[in-house]
């Protein structure tokens, strides 16, 4: 999957498209820590932070 995603998606010479892997890889975890994992210590009360 990665691999066609690479090859058939992305546009430009091959340094491009690695740029253009590593701002998207950039804006997936910018987008979990700001709204994804809020949501799922919400949604799931995960507060305790011990092992039992």
């Amino acid at each position: 999957m990665y691999s066609w995603f690479f090859r058939r998606v992305l546009p430009g010479p091959v340094w491009l498209r690695v740029i253009e892997c590593v701002f998207l890889l950039y804006l997936i975890t910018l987008a979990l820590f700001l709204w994804g994992y809020p949501w799922i210590n919400d949604y799931f009360n995960l507060t305790g932070n011990t092992v039992s």
